[in-house]
């Protein structure tokens, strides 16, 4: 029930959440309750996602994001939930580091394998002050990207294979040397010019290597990083190498890992920061064709950016939660991310073909779907070109009407619609559904 109401309301609001006083206290209680814990949700995630992937190949999607409570400092409750966030001067809050597991196939979402949420101290205190690069790997908080790695391991054990992707923070050699086996691997984007066999480095090595290729593909806008939108062509080069373990790495591990390099470079004249691309990986790649499919798992990433979009300021708005307990607000956030999987399903599924689609079951009641259907009939217009042209009772149907409702204009010839435009959708979705449900009361006396 709490999943669903997420899901149909969107709303971080437990007043906005509930429809009346006992609703509140209900909500209210759950997130206080100690036996409603974090490891307990957190379980629920993973069972229902290693039931999910049984028999599939799958990427286990990582990154990390704060979310920062400073805004509400004077409401909440200084206890052991809630700490220094990555803001250096209004930072107070929590940390989350989910693994997103998706289809290698189509990038259907099936879940999360694993979700680490952590804060730190209150104190203030610089890497310096805590000598962090004298604390051995498991005592730093990169840690993180081992542990998940472990969990997803364990969490997937089931998968025909599973492929871990990871943005630089996790290029950790420990790693490389303790997580793959014959149906887990590694692909990480490298974050230091690495020493290789003898003085050459990583850079110099792929410089050498021949051109294999190119392909282009579309690069957003991105103001923060005066990055502007355009088509971008990138060169493609591939080696195999064996990389040495650094000096400050457990020395009880093989001091030698062979992995595989892949480099999309951008070809660009007029751009200050064109777009390059090392991707570390134990997968074997020795064709063109290899490089590229590693380059699109790679590409990947963006799913975990837009999960925590909708979790803060353009959806759920985490971060503006009136709950008073730290531990409430992580519970709630946990929650969030379960329910915001559907929405993902819905906008990845729309664009799998219909013979490999999925019903609407998966993200609405038949209550829900009954309602859809209504609204169908409503959003169609005459021509053909703008009915819906999905079956009913299939994810994809219930996908374009609540595109419709988020103002998508419902043409073929259109882009698909986005996730912004799902999340308008369902907002809206959830009024008429109130008002659908009323009807359908009045009309049973």
């Amino acid at each position: 029930m709490v999943l669903r109401d997420l899901f149909i309301r969107g709303v971080h609001s437990i007043r906005q959440l509930s429809e009346n006083s006992a609703g509140q206290k209900g909500w209210y209680r759950f997130l206080g309750n100690e036996r409603t814990s974090e490891d307990v949700i957190i379980q629920n995630m993973r069972d229902r996602c290693a039931h999910s992937v049984k028999g599939r190949v799958v990427l286990s999607i990582q990154d990390s994001s704060d979310i920062n409570l400073y805004n509400h400092k004077n409401r909440i409750k200084a206890d052991d939930s809630i700490g220094r966030t990555n803001s250096p001067d209004k930072g107070l809050g929590f940390l989350i580091h989910p693994s997103l597991a998706v289809d290698a196939c189509n990038c259907f979402p099936y879940g999360f394998s694993e979700v680490r949420i952590w804060n730190r101290s209150l104190e203030k205190q610089t890497k310096h002050d805590r000598r962090y690069n004298a604390l051995s790997t498991d005592q730093k908080e990169s840690y993180k990207w081992i542990e998940s790695s472990n969990q997803t391991k364990a969490s997937l054990s089931e998968a025909a294979m599973v492929i871990i992707v990871q943005d630089r923070e996790g290029d950790i050699y420990e790693q490389f040397a303790t997580i793959p086996d014959q149906r887990t691997h590694l692909l990480i984007r490298s974050k230091t010019n690495r020493r290789l066999g003898g003085s050459v480095k990583l850079s110099d090595k792929l410089s050498d290597c021949p051109l294999q290729g190119t392909y282009s593909m579309d690069i957003a806008g991105d103001k923060r990083k005066n990055q502007i939108k355009r088509k971008a062509t990138f060169e493609v080069r591939f080696t195999e190498t064996e990389v040495k373990r650094p000096k400050g790495a457990d020395q009880q591990i093989a001091e030698n890992v062979k992995l595989y390099v892949v480099e999309a470079k951008e070809i660009a004249h007029k751009v200050k920061q064109p777009v390059c691309w090392r991707l570390l990986t134990t997968l074997p790649v020795t064709t063109l064709s290899e490089a590229l499919q590693v380059i699109e798992w790679y590409s990947w990433r963006w799913l975990a950016e837009e999960v925590f979009r909708i979790l803060k300021e353009e959806g759920f708005n985490i971060e503006a939660s009136e709950l008073e307990k730290g531990w409430s607000v992580r519970k709630l956030c946990l929650l969030m991310l379960d329910t915001i999987i559907k929405l993902f399903q819905m906008r990845i599924a729309y664009e799998i073909p219909e013979e490999q689609g999925l019903p609407a079951g998966i993200c609405f009641t038949e209550s829900q779907s009954k309602c859809l259907d209504k609204q169908s009939e409503r959003l169609e217009g005459k021509t053909e070109k703008q009915k819906n042209p999905y079956q009913k009772k299939s994810l994809q149907h219930a996908t374009w009407i609540i595109a419709r409702l988020g103002g998508w204009k419902g043409y073929a010839s259109e882009r698909p619609p986005g996730i912004t435009t799902l999340w308008i959708g369902l907002r809206r979705f959830c009024d008429i559904y109130k008002g659908w449900l009323l009807s359908e009361d009045v009309s049973t006396r």
